[in-house]
């Protein structure tokens, strides 16, 4: 997924405004034209909540992530990633990551690792079973698609 670099520093800035505790959200994309998987772009980044506020783990409510999904599905987009971070650890998929990942396919995940105070490290992986397959986090200074791209929470 494209994704460019003012969306990638919001999910950075999420991770590093909740250093304590794993923070979450979805990056809305719009597919590329053409052929079944062909690459998306990043429309917009939803701030989601840890319902576990947890330094280990992390869980969006089910309505919230209804609600994400129906306002990104309303803008005529896809999730393309779900994102967290590791506050404890690098950017890998946890074992709590790739079963969770299994009723997401084809969804990107995008973690942030903030182990050891060191400068925010992202990483971007496809997970299909128990397979994982780190995929590039392309980035460009171009603006979303569309006139709406950017920082959004869905509308209660």
């Amino acid at each position: 997924m494209k994704i460019a670099q003012d969306l990638l520093d919001e999910i950075v800035a999420h991770a590093l405004a909740q250093p304590r505790i794993e923070c979450c959200g979805v990056v809305a994309a719009e597919a590329a034209e053409g052929e079944a998987g062909a690459e998306r772009t990043a429309t917009r980044v939803y701030r989601a909540e840890n319902i576990h506020a947890s330094a280990l783990k992390f869980e969006i409510d089910p309505t919230e992530l209804l609600r994400l999904n129906n306002a990104i599905d309303d803008e005529g987009w896809e999730i393309g990633a779900i994102y967290h971070s590791h506050v404890r650890s690098p950017p890998y998929p946890s074992q709590t990551d790739i079963g969770f990942a299994a009723s997401w396919p084809g969804v990107e995940w995008i973690i942030v690792g903030l182990a050891a105070g060191e400068q925010p490290l992202v990483r971007s992986y496809l997970i299909d079973g128990p397979h994982v397959r780190e995929v590039a986090v392309e980035t460009s200074a171009e603006p979303p698609l569309g006139e709406r791209g950017g920082v959004g929470e869905a509308a209660s």
